[in-house]
């Protein structure tokens, strides 16, 4: 590989002596170079030199979404403009987009990150990789196929749009991996399959983010694909796609720490929690030097373990997400996280096609989950459809501890998405003020 891989199996000692010397560079670079951390530390009583380790990384304060947009669109640059190469921008709806910006290094360094993410998934220098991701300001895009061809595979750059095409460049070019979310990585296989076109692919891989995503998603996917699905995460605010990917074994997702200095929090006290403790992830750059967080909060609820992957890799391995603090649905009272309703819907034998409506009638809540039916659970007859109704209830109370409301729905009932999908309608927004 272009790369050390020795990296990967450092012992957690060796790990733990190179971030903290990072950090303590990183540190004075922010401090030195972006006034805006230099009054955040000031204001918390620091000085750079009072970082003497990864064992001071507590004393450091915070960096929130709201300080992205409140230096939008460059103000936390590290770096003056003439060394900045590349700007890449969240994909969210509302408000102004949180503002990623790079050096000619930074980039060389998620094309490894991504690289090595694309090899812990077997893909080599022989495979056909199509990018499915959409291209421009979104990270996905271009991070992957930068990563591939740092790899040295073949690129197709499909980006999104055009689903049709995207088969058939599959199948014509023999591709052998791709890059997408998950959720259209499943509308490719809808459209597969309805053509009888699944034993006309040469697919072996997939590696899938941008969304989350559940296990009982996975083995759907590999299934109707015969494939093996990967994770890979990443946020625009530490590099993109790339940050972290879960190897054959499927036991958590390797973070490459000496890149990113990852501590779980937690998010009412905001303080941190030992390790192997369920809190939100937050996250630091240690190398990247257009737009280095400190101890970022990515809203990402999980935990961390740290012992040695059965892959022999020793790099910390972030656990499956339970879902975002921001994205978590508050049910009367009741936490409620999409992905606990997925992990049912797929474990009943329905697709990953659902939409989650959450209503507010007379001060009460409620929540109504549409599911679509596959072709062969759709049928005429209403008692067989309301009795798969209430089991769905039952399970989904369950899983829960409330009740939702279930409606079955006709196959491709639900609109598909070529990027993220849309999981939940919140209509009680719309009675704020």
């Amino acid at each position: 590989m272009i790369w050390n891989e020795a990296k990967e199996c450092m012992s957690r000692d060796e790990i733990e002596a190179l971030q903290s010397a990072r950090l303590v560079k990183q540190v004075n670079r922010v401090y030195h170079n972006v006034e805006y951390y230099r009054k955040k530390m000031q204001a918390a009583g620091l000085e750079p030199g009072d970082i003497k380790g990864i064992e001071d990384l507590d004393k450091l304060p915070y960096t929130t979404y709201q300080d992205l947009r409140d230096t939008y669109p460059f103000g936390l640059a590290a770096a003056p403009r003439s060394e900045l190469v590349r700007v890449h921008a969240s994909s969210g709806t509302t408000g102004k987009p949180k503002i990623a910006v790079y050096t000619r290094r930074d980039i060389d360094i998620w094309a490894e990150c991504v690289a090595r993410c694309l090899s812990m998934a077997g893909i080599t220098k022989d495979d056909i990789i199509q990018v499915g991701y959409g291209y421009g300001l979104f990270t996905g895009g271009l991070g992957a196929h930068y990563g591939a061809e740092y790899l040295g595979a073949m690129v197709l750059p499909m980006s999104t749009g055009n689903t049709q095409k995207l088969i058939d460049m599959m199948i014509d070019c023999d591709v052998t991996s791709i890059a997408c979310t998950p959720s259209y990585l499943l509308h490719v296989a809808e459209d597969l399959e309805k053509a009888g076109l699944i034993d006309k692919i040469k697919l072996k891989s997939a590696i899938c983010g941008a969304e989350p995503w559940t296990d009982e998603m996975r083995d759907q996917m590999e299934a109707r694909l015969h494939i093996k699905a990967y994770d890979i995460y990443g946020l625009t605010e530490m590099m993109g796609p790339g940050v972290a990917c879960d190897c054959e074994y499927h036991k958590g997702l390797h973070i490459w720490e000496d890149h990113f200095l990852p501590e779980i929090i937690d998010p009412a006290t905001q303080k941190q929690l030992p390790k192997g403790s369920d809190g939100e992830l937050v996250i630091t750059n240690l190398t990247k030097e257009g737009m280095p967080l400190i101890r970022y909060r990515t809203k990402d609820l999980t935990s961390i373990e740290y012992d040695t992957c059965e892959c022999g890799r020793t790099m910390a391995r972030i656990q499956r997400f339970r879902g975002r603090s921001d994205d978590m649905l508050i049910i009367r009272g009741v936490n409620v996280f999409p992905s606990q309703i997925e992990t049912v819907l797929i474990s009943n034998g329905y697709p990953a096609n659902y939409l989650i409506i959450v209503d507010r009638q007379k001060n009460t809540d409620s929540i109504e989950v549409q599911v679509e039916m596959t072709n062969e659970m759709f049928s005429d007859d209403l008692n067989t459809i309301h009795a798969r109704e209430k089991k769905l209830v039952d399970a989904l109370k369950s899983m829960l501890g409330i009740r939702a409301n279930v409606h079955l729905v006709a196959p491709k009932t639900i609109e598909r998405s070529e990027g993220k999908a849309k999981r939940v309608i919140d209509k009680r927004n719309l009675y704020q003020n």
